[in-house]
């Protein structure tokens, strides 16, 4: 595997969750660039080095709701 896709979305309570796409990786952080760093933890402790993904692509999903 070269690359391992997070989607990333604005959680209720404050703070970023991140799910990994075709892997059992969740985690959340406070702001953004903790969530960068919660997101290489958990793959390092996820994949043994040598199946380890190169690529950690972060996809931001941001709900709006607008009044009808």
């Amino acid at each position: 595997m070269n690359e391992i896709i997070f989607v990333v979305e604005e959680a209720p309570e404050g703070g970023y969750t991140a799910r990994a796409l075709g892997a059992s990786i969740y985690t959340q952080a406070e702001t953004v660039e903790s969530l960068r760093e919660q997101v290489r933890d958990a793959v390092r402790c996820h994949f043994d080095e040598e199946d380890r993904p190169q690529l950690i692509r972060l996809h931001f999903v941001h709900q709006e709701v607008i009044a009808a």
